[in-house]
Order: structure tokens, then C-alpha cells, then sequence
């Protein structure tokens, strides 16, 4: 709660507003309490004709609009402050996601990471919206109240002043109750988002598993402990109202005792302040009531801050960039390794420091068994990982000083599984240029990379639309459509990620005479596992257990590398069965 009493209080002028509006609020409450009253006292007691009344009438409205028009502002002033805070956490979150999009992929579940982002930053909202302006709200109108009592009838301010304290009491009682409730919820909220989204990806393996009912099981078993979690928040909401609802009663009933006594019995106190008080205790007492409900949402929210805050205290290390132009390249980049290594956690994997040197226009292969750090590597190159060790320089310069839009704009990684968003080919395609582009540079494109034949065979050609993650797509035409972004970017340094794996020789083909008339204008580095697609290359890096054992070109690491020499032996081997 004192995180959230902080940002609340960065607000300032939110809260100079609340502090005025509820200042307003006040003045017309009483206001219209003590109009009622005349017009009571003037009707029935004085016996007044209409005409007396009217100008009462007219200011009794005034104030009742006032009222309405400040509780409708002080509401209006809390929505934008937690909007305002809203946004703020969920760019924040944003940002911690993108600065190292990797490591982020790989903490947690994906629904846990959306259920956080959305649904436990909405729980924020009652805290700004209701909690904090409440606060002010009841700190300023019960205040009024009093002393405008106390100086009607002092008796009557010190009942006030002595039963107002059950009502905090109380829900702070409660509250703490709460707040456990409602963190228990929204842990059962993250399980079962968590669960639900990862069935839902993996639906098709669990189909042909067989384990499509026991996941079903397993997410009604979520669900119904998320049910459970958020009745045991509504039971302590219920109980919480009930209470305050029976204090403020008991407290206006012992008020109206003792001005009943005063008025009847004692004869102390004469109509209008009596009833004026009368009148004014249950405002005074509906805005600690209101409070003490504002106040059960507010610690609600902090169950969702908490793990807000977890979420954004998980180590992931930023990828930090520099603000250097690094401007279009008129040539491909020189890259040097100096000694990079990384290190994903303590007794994970670890690539080894590597050295070496990626010159100009140059084919670069990377070879080795699954798990030898391969793709690691090609992340480093790419600058989506910051390296542990090492420096990774570009044009001589550290690849951290350039600024990331602009490196990135130089860059083209073609995944093994590049991802195509749902919507038309062209605008998947689009998507490798960041200025706006013809459909004549589109189609361009595309036939560079040899997806016109499967396109022309459409009905509605490049404007058809493709699913979620390509669906409706083979994996040959995904890898097609990936290169066509990068015709339409041009890029000056391109990285494959094994582009050929899983595809039919016909399919390969195309592919790698796209891959080579890429390369023309390009450095390129490859990992790959066939053959023929790294023999050509310039350079082999040959890699095992995080570390490069050997360099040098196909028939070099022929002559020299054991570990070369058995991968060679094996896909010949696979080539003449």
C-alpha cells in the first residue's frame, strides 16, 4: 500500500483538484442540510407562505446540483489518475519485455505474463479511482461536518468524534484479510491463465497424445480454484459492509438518542439545530462508510501490485544501447568478437568467450550438434542478447554505442520458424520496410524470394488472408515470405537460423538461390545442418558445448577436425540409404 500511497502522491495536481472538489463537496452538503431544514422549519413550524420558501427552494437545487456536479468531478479526476497510472505499469512492464525479449520469452508462462500485464494492472485502477480520492473526500467532508456540529452542539460532536474511530478500526481489521484473499486470487488468476493459454498453443499435440482430457481436467481444476479464490473475496466484501453498515446505524441511533433527550427531556437544544445535526449525521457517517469500502478495494489492489511488482523485479538484463548514428551502411558491416560469452543463469548453459572476425560481404556457417550454442550466438550477432563477457565491436565501434533502431534496421534474422502475422500476404510482407511501400515493391519482393508462383495460384492473390502464425501456410511458404522481407528491407547484414530444416529439396532449392542473391549485397552468417548448404560458405565455425573447437573453409575442417569430419560421414551416410 505505501508503493501505491507514493505514486498516488507524485499525482500533485490530481490531488490539488480532489482537495478542491472535495472541499466544494463539503460546503454543499452542509449547505444542503441546513436548507432542508429551514424549509422544514419554515413549512411546518412557522407556517410560511410559498413565496418565503421559493428562494430556498431555488438555492436547495443550486446546492444539490453542486453536489452532484463535484461528486461526478472528484469521480472524474480519480478515473484519470488511474488511467494515468495504468498506463504507466503497463509501459514500464512493456519496456522490461522488450529490453531483452528473450530472457523475458523464457521466465514464465506467456498467460502468466498477459494476466499480469492486463487483468492484475486493472486491479490497480480501484485504488486510484475510489481508494485515493475517497481518502481526501473523507478526510475533508467528515472534517466539515464536525465542526459545523460541534458548534451546534458540542455533546453531539464528541459522540462523533468518539464512534468515527470504530468505522478505520474495523476495516483495517478487515483489510488485512483482504489483502491475503485477494493475492491468493490473483495467484489462482495467473495459474489458470497460465494453464489455458499453454493447452490452447499445444491443442493439437494433446490431441494426438491422448492427453487432451487430463489438460481439460487440469484447467477445470484452475478454474474452479480461481472460483473459490474470488468467492472468499466477495464472503469478506460481504462481511465488510455488513459491519460498517451496523456501526454507522448503532452511531446514528445513539446521535439521535441524545438529540432526542436534549430536545424532549432536557429542553437544551431548540428544532433547527437539533434537526440540522440530525440531518448531518448520516453524511458524516456515509463517508467514513464510503471509506471503509473504498478502503477493502484498495487493499484488493495491493494483492495486484504485488505481483505487478514481482513481475518487474525479475532479473532480466536490459540490452543497453548507445545513441550513435550508425546511418544507412554503404557497405555491409566488419563485426569483431572480442572474447563474447554469455550466460543465462547460474549453472545453465554458457556460451564460451569467442573470438573471432566476420568480415565485409563475407559467408559465414556455423555448425554443430543441437545445444552446442548455436542459435545463442546468432542472438548475440543480432543484438537481442547482451553479451556477459566480451565486446561484440561493428565498423570498430562497440555494437552497444550505435542506437537500436537504427542496427536493427541494417539486420535481417530468417528463423527456422519465422513468425506471419494474421492478415494479408502483402501485409506480412510489408512489414520488412519501415517507410510505406507500392504494391509494386511488394510484388517485387516476392518474386525475389520465389513465393509468385504459390501467390499467383491464389484467388485473391497477394491480398489473401493468412491465420495466426501463418496458418493456412507450409513451412516452405513461411520461409518465402520471411525472405521477401528482407528483398524489401535490403539489408546490409543477414542471419539465417537453420531456413532449410524440415523443407523438401524442391522447396530448398528456391530458397537457398533467393539466400545466395541476398548475400550478393550482404554479410551473412548461417547456421545449417546440410552439406551442400555450408560447403560454399567463406568461413565454417565449428561449435561444441558453447565453445568454437575449429575454423576454416569445408575442405580445411576436412582435413583437421574430427568433429567435422564424423558430421560429414553421417549425412553421407544418410544420403546413400
Amino acid at each position: 500500500m505505501n508503493d501505491l500511497k507514493k505514486l498516488a502522491k507524485e499525482q500533485k495536481g490530481s490531488r490539488i483538484w480532489l482537495i478542491v472538489s472535495s472541499s466544494g463537496l463539503a460546503l454543499s452538503v452542509i449547505a444542503q442540510a441546513y436548507l432542508i431544514v429551514k424549509i422544514v422549519d419554515l413549512v411546518f413550524l412557522q407556517q410560511a407562505l410559498f413565496e418565503k420558501i421559493i428562494p430556498l427552494a431555488v438555492w436547495l437545487a443550486i446546492a444539490l446540483l453542486a453536489r452532484v456536479g463535484f461528486t461526478y468531478f472528484n469521480g472524474w479526476i480519480g478515473v484519470k489518475m488511474a488511467t494515468t497510472m495504468k498506463r504507466k505499469f503497463r509501459e514500464k512492464l512493456f519496456e522490461k519485455f522488450s529490453s531483452n525479449p528473450l530472457q523475458a520469452s523464457i521466465a514464465g508462462q506467456s498467460g502468466h505474463k498477459v494476466s499480469v500485464t492486463m487483468d492484475s494492472v486493472d486491479e490497480l485502477d480501484s485504488y486510484f479511482s475510489k481508494y485515493a480520492p475517497q481518502v481526501i473526500q473523507s478526510t475533508i467532508v467528515p472534517l466539515s461536518i464536525l465542526i459545523v456540529v460541534a458548534i451546534q452542539h458540542f455533546p453531539s460532536a464528541v459522540i462523533m468524534m468518539v464512534t468515527a474511530p470504530f468505522i478505520p478500526l474495523f476495516y483495517a481489521i478487515i483489510g488485512i484479510m483482504t489483502k491475503k484473499k485477494s493475492e491468493e486470487q490473483m495467484d489462482k488468476m495467473a495459474i489458470f491463465s497460465g494453464h489455458f493459454l499453454d493447452t490452447l498453443q499445444g491443442l493439437t499435440t494433446l490431441k494426438l497424445f491422448g492427453r487432451s482430457n487430463q489438460k481439460k481436467e487440469s484447467i477445470e481444476q484452475s478454474s474452479l480454484d480461481f472460483r473459490d479464490a474470488t468467492m472468499e473475496v466477495l464472503k469478506v466484501a460481504f462481511v465488510s459492509s455488513l459491519m460498517l453498515e451496523l456501526i454507522s446505524m448503532l452511531s446514528i441511533g445513539i446521535i439521535a438518542l441524545e438529540i432526542g433527550l436534549q430536545l424532549v427531556v432536557f429542553e437544551n437544544i431548540t428544532f433547527v439545530p437539533a434537526f440540522f445535526i440530525l440531518v448531518l449525521a448520516p453524511e458524516f457517517y456515509l463517508a467514513l462508510k464510503d471509506l471503509g469500502s473504498a478502503f477493502h478495494t484498495g487493499r484488493g489492489s495491493m494483492g495486484a501490485a504485488n505481483k505487478v511488482n514481482e513481475e518487474l523485479q525479475q532479473d532480466i538484463q536490459p540490452v543497453n544501447w548507445g545513441n550513435k548514428p550508425l546511418h544507412h551502411l554503404t557497405e555491409p558491416p566488419h563485426i569483431m568478437l572480442d572474447h563474447v560469452g554469455y550466460q543465462y543463469e547460474e549453472d545453465e548453459f554458457e556460451l564460451h568467450p569467442v573470438t573471432a572476425e566476420i568480415p565485409a560481404y563475407k559467408q559465414i556457417a556455423i555448425v554443430g550438434k543441437t545445444g552446442a550454442g548455436k542459435t545463442t550466438l546468432l542472438h548475440l550477432l543480432a543484438g537481442l542478447l547482451p553479451p556477459t563477457s566480451g565486446e561484440l565491436k561493428v565498423n570498430d565501434a562497440s555494437l552497444n554505442e550505435y542506437q537500436e533502431e537504427e542496427w536493427l534496421g541494417q539486420i535481417s534474422y530468417i528463423s527456422q520458424h519465422p513468425y506471419i502475422f494474421s492478415g494479408t500476404l502483402a501485409e506480412n510482407i510489408a512489414l520488412g520496410s519501415k517507410k510505406d511501400v507500392t504494391r509494386n515493391e511488394i510484388e517485387e519482393a516476392g518474386q525475389q524470394a520465389g513465393i509468385s508462383g504459390f501467390v499467383n495460384g491464389l484467388a485473391q492473390g497477394y491480398d489473401t488472408i493468412v491465420g495466426e502464425g501463418g496458418r493456412g501456410l507450409s513451412g516452405g511458404e513461411k520461409q518465402r515470405v520471411a525472405l521477401a522481407r528482407a528483398f524489401l528491407k535490403k539489408p546490409s547484414f543477414i542471419i539465417f537460423d537453420e531456413p532449410t530444416t524440415g523443407l523438401d529439396l524442391f522447396t530448398e532449392q528456391i530458397l537457398q538461390q533467393s539466400i545466395q542473391t541476398l548475400s550478393k549485397q550482404a554479410t551473412m552468417v548461417t547456421v545449417a545442418h546440410r552439406l551442400h548448404t555450408i560447403r560454399q560458405a567463406d568461413e565454417i565455425w565449428v561449435m561444441e558445448q558453447g565453445t568454437i573447437v575449429a575454423k576454416g573453409t569445408h575442405e580445411e575442417l576436412l582435413q583437421t577436425t574430427s568433429v567435422y569430419q564424423d558430421m560429414v560421414d553421417v549425412q553421407k551416410r544418410s544420403v546413400t540409404l
